[in-house]
């Protein structure tokens, strides 16, 4: 098995990217992550890639194929952010 496991301010180096961006769209349910524990936020090597390849703008395209949607009220929501969006959203 030769999967790697990030923390995000891990895979924000690896990905040159904000820690914050990532978070946002794991908590969002815009990127793939696992969770641990309690909300934990962790991604795979497949996460990461997953995520690069969302984000990415072919050409002729209208821009990244990840949707700006708010998630549903049902859907989990984990961390204190999380919370706070959902109260504000309703």
């Amino acid at each position: 098995m030769e999967i790697e496991f990030f923390e995000p301010a891990e895979a924000a180096a690896l990905m040159r990217c904000t820690e914050s961006w990532l978070r946002d769209g794991a908590t969002s349910g815009r990127f793939p992550h696992a969770c641990w524990g309690k909300g934990k936020i962790i991604f795979t090597s497949e996460h990461i890639l997953e995520i690069a390849k969302l984000s990415e703008i072919l050409p002729g395209s209208s821009g990244p194929s990840v949707s700006v949607s708010r998630p549903a009220a049902k859907d989990r929501l984990i961390g204190t952010r999380s919370k706070v969006r959902l109260a504000t959203a309703n």
